[in-house]
């Protein structure tokens, strides 16, 4: 199996004036290609840093960051941003979605913007993509047209639509009522029965259920693991 992801103690401090306040203390953590992790901790353990670096949204302060064996530390903010957009793909609490543009066009947007390979035809690529969340009789229906759940559906389907070595999804079901996130968590799990790799950030124990494997943070540290 191929390792996607491999931190070597793992530092993140921010300054507050003369103050030094540490937000990650030597994390150790290796995902594998396939995998379905929930990253679980309270409001201040540090889950929310290590997803910014792990997005490649920031950097660590000490250790190293390698993603399918590129160390990250070493690249420029230009860099990053390219590694980021090609291999993440960002699933967030608030949707994201642009309010007057079909389910299929939100879904097909990170093609339009790609720098690299043009896609043929990247309204296939988006309609097989909501295909694979269950979407294929709402993608012509606005964000206003679709439930909450739909709508995050729809975010999902975009984050996968470039074919990324990882989604990302942070608090996912947030802003859902129960059924509705056990709904969308259902939609996660097929689509890791399926190889999709998962990083699952939450604070709810019920949601991280449904990953494989679920590592525990507190204090900036990684303090228990487990598989599920």
């Amino acid at each position: 199996m191929a390792r996607v992801i491999e931190t070597k103690d793992l530092t993140k401090t921010y300054k507050a004036g003369e103050i030094e306040i540490p937000a990650l203390q030597g994390i150790n953590f290796q995902l594998d290609s396939g995998e379905f992790v929930a990253i679980m901790g309270a409001s201040g353990s540090g889950k929310s840093t290590l997803m910014n670096i792990l997005g490649c949204l920031d950097y660590p302060t000490s250790g190293d960051y390698y993603l399918d064996g590129v160390k990250i530390n070493d690249l420029n903010r230009n860099a990053l941003a390219d590694i980021r957009n090609r291999k993440i793909g960002f699933v967030f609490q608030g949707f994201n979605l642009l309010s007057r543009t079909t389910a299929l066009e939100n879904v097909a947007l990170p093609l339009l913007y790609d720098r690299g390979k043009q896609v043929e035809d990247y309204r296939h690529r988006a309609r097989e993509t909501l295909e694979a969340v269950g979407l294929t009789d709402r993608m012509h229906h606005v964000p206003s047209q679709l439930s909450g759940g739909q709508q995050q559906r729809v975010a999902i389907a975009r984050a996968l639509v470039m074919k990324p070595s990882l989604i990302l999804a942070d608090e996912p079901t947030g802003n859902l009522d129960s059924r509705t996130s056990h709904e969308v968590m259902e939609v996660l799990k097929d689509l890791n029965g399926r190889g999709v790799t998962i990083i699952l950030v939450t604070h709810e124990k019920d949601i991280a259920a449904y990953a494989r494997r679920v590592v525990e943070m507190r204090d900036g540290r990684i303090v228990h693991e487990w598989t599920n």
